[in-house]
């Protein structure tokens, strides 16, 4: 993952409050989309972006999908942008 990446993730509104659901704990596409505005389809390709981004990952438990923050992923991020912060 690269910075860069990362901000274009997060620079959309309803991937951020994917986000902000995930801190919370794992949950499925089901349980995420109830609370936007958006199909179910469109929180998928909302999670493929932040998963692609490395920062959210997801894992298989019988036939449903569960996704979380990839705490990895924003430590990356985090790393990168400590380095504008002065001493």
């Amino acid at each position: 993952m690269s910075p860069a990446d990362a901000f274009i993730a997060i620079a959309d509104a309803n991937r951020r409050y994917l986000l902000e659901e995930l801190r919370r704990g794992p949950k499925t596409v089901n349980q995420l989309a109830a609370g936007l505005p958006v199909s179910r389809p469109a929180v998928s390709q909302h999670l493929k972006v932040l998963l692609d981004a490395g920062l959210v990952s997801a894992r298989s438990e019988g036939t449903k999908r569960f996704y979380a923050v990839s705490t990895a992923g924003f430590m990356h991020l985090n790393i990168w942008l400590d380095q504008f912060w002065e001493n």
